[in-house]
């Protein structure tokens, strides 16, 4: 068995122990205290070994520059098309698709098959486009998420200056936030991992190596599958995927590349959706609770977000497993619109099956409208 599909599997046998420890987190302490865990510890070591590690090579410069433009491009595409999927404007569970959706994830379900099928220096090079992705989903949607949290508790009274304020003091309470600014200084004076204190780095390894198994679990504990949530959300994942494959064809088509770059180009972003989003959401969420707005309905639906983390990681794994399986069928242009066009389709079929249906019963009931209005004239 490959490197890679080893690398899967022990990630989906987390879940699945999750799946299996779910009986035993029964409570809602036990829960907030697992999530606590990961966001005030694992994650923002993560963050600090991910930044301190960095080494930027100017002439890949463009590849941060154009993961980020994709996570934006996706947000404004994700903004008109969800309400045509079905989902209503300005509720929970469209702000949650908003945040999540354009996010990416790709060290849990693109670097280990880029290793393996591209070897080390492709997953540099992902490596440094993941770099734009995690401005994205650490800066940009955790000001999206405040600024929808002010929004929908009605929270317009103050100020611009004010809200600015609030806005800066809540980050800097982020751990999050503060492990980035931290970071950013140390770099600015040339301190990187290997010049920490033994001690210091080996205790951050440490609680950044907890930060993979602890999502995996949680999502295993956390999830609640509804079937009507299911097919919603294995929509959502189809039209993700199709729209992702198309504009991944427009900028294989225009940009001349190697084969090794076009088949990151396609598979980076069908990356599983991110972490990072959902916990803003949950920070959201804690606020909400611990204020009088506890008594408004939550800005965010987290039994949405953690559904969507729990079916995006199966789904773009198998997904990146057989563009990479498939050969050199995806270095072709016309190949990618192809798949993402049918993807599309598929995302968007309940719909049209629904447009077709409503179409079917309005001419039927305009066929016997007719009919009795024919027999009504025939007796007179």
């Amino acid at each position: 068995m490959s490197i890679a599909l080893q690398k899967t599997f022990s990630l989906i046998l987390l879940i699945v122990l999750g799946l299996v420890l779910k009986r035993k987190f029964t409570q809602p302490e036990q829960h907030k205290g697992l999530k606590m865990i990961i966001l005030d510890v694992a994650l923002p070591a993560m963050i600090f070994v991910a930044l301190l590690k960095i080494e930027v090579n100017p002439d890949l410069l463009i590849l941060p520059v154009l993961a980020l433009l994709f996570n934006i491009l996706f947000l404004l595409i994700s903004k008109y098309a969800l309400p045509v999927l079905g989902i209503e404007q300005g509720t929970a569970s469209m702000r949650t698709l908003l945040l999540l959706l354009p996010s990416l994830a790709p060290g849990l379900t693109c670097f280990p098959f880029v290793v393996s099928y591209l070897g080390e220096d492709v997953l540099a090079w992902a490596a440094l486009a993941d770099i734009g992705n995690k401005f994205f989903v650490l800066v940009l949607a955790y000001l999206l998420a405040i600024s929808w949290y002010y929004k929908h508790h009605q929270l317009k009274k103050a100020s611009t200056k004010d809200r600015v304020k609030q806005l800066l003091l809540a980050m800097l309470k982020e751990p999050i936030n503060l492990v980035m600014i931290s970071a950013i200084i140390l770099l600015s004076f040339g301190i990187n991992m290997e010049s920490l204190p033994v001690f210091m780095s080996e205790a951050i390894l440490m609680m950044k190596d907890m930060m993979t198994p602890l999502v995996l679990l949680f999502i295993g504990i956390a999830v609640v599958f509804k079937w009507d949530q299911l097919r919603m959300l294995a929509g959502m994942l189809l039209f993700r995927a199709g729209i992702t494959f198309v504009i991944s064809g427009i900028f294989v088509a225009l940009v001349p590349m190697p084969i090794e770059a076009v088949l990151l180009a396609v598979v980076f972003p069908q990356s599983a959706v991110s972490f990072w989003p959902f916990a803003h959401m949950s920070a959201i969420r804690s606020m909400e609770l611990s204020d009088e707005s506890k008594k408004v309905k939550p800005t965010f639906d987290l039994e949405l977000g953690v559904n969507l983390l729990a079916l995006s990681m199966p789904f773009s794994t198998l997904l990146i497993l057989g563009i990479f399986s498939s050969g050199t069928y995806f270095t072709n242009p016309y190949h990618i619109f192809l798949f993402g066009g049918i993807m599309l389709i598929l995302s968007f079929l309940p719909k049209i099956s629904k447009w077709i249906s409503t179409l079917a019963m309005e001419e039927e009931l305009g066929s016997l409208s007719q009919q009795k209005l024919n027999k009504n004239n025939s007796i007179e």
